[in-house]
């Protein structure tokens, strides 16, 4: 028969062939799990060095781009600003003059209207029209 300390030396044994079981299975899942890392991360630097690629394209036909806008955007401060000038000339030329004309025949026609004679209605009422 076995005696207490063979026993004891068999269940510690035992408890380190699974302990190194566990610990190779850990192993060969943590193997496998950094072997497919690294494919997946050599396959996006497959990929990302195109994408920067196009991206180093975009970002330099949106700065031509952008150079085209701000250059028809000064052309267009430029149209406003003669815009403000010929709107202030045809005002001056035209606005002004018509403005006096018309408060010139505003006045002509209330002038008119005070001298006409008084209407029989105005008469009978004893009221004059303005």
């Amino acid at each position: 028969m076995l005696t207490a300390g063979e026993v004891a030396g068999l269940i510690v044994a035992m408890f380190w062939a699974i302990l190194v079981c566990f610990l190779i299975v850990v192993l060969v899942r943590l193997s496998r799990l950094l072997t497919q890392t690294t494919k997946a991360v050599a396959e996006l630097s497959e990929r990302v060095v195109p994408l920067l690629d196009d991206v180093s394209l975009t970002v330099a036909e949106t700065n031509r781009q952008l150079v085209t806008v701000e250059a028809i955007a000064g052309n267009m401060r430029e149209v406003s600003g003669h815009m403000v000038k010929v709107s202030g000339v045809a005002s001056t030329l035209f606005a002004r003059p018509l403005i006096k004309v018309a408060a010139l025949a505003h006045g002509v026609r209330a002038a008119a209207a005070r001298r006409r004679p008084p209407t029989r209605a105005a008469v009978t009422s004893g009221r004059r029209r303005p």
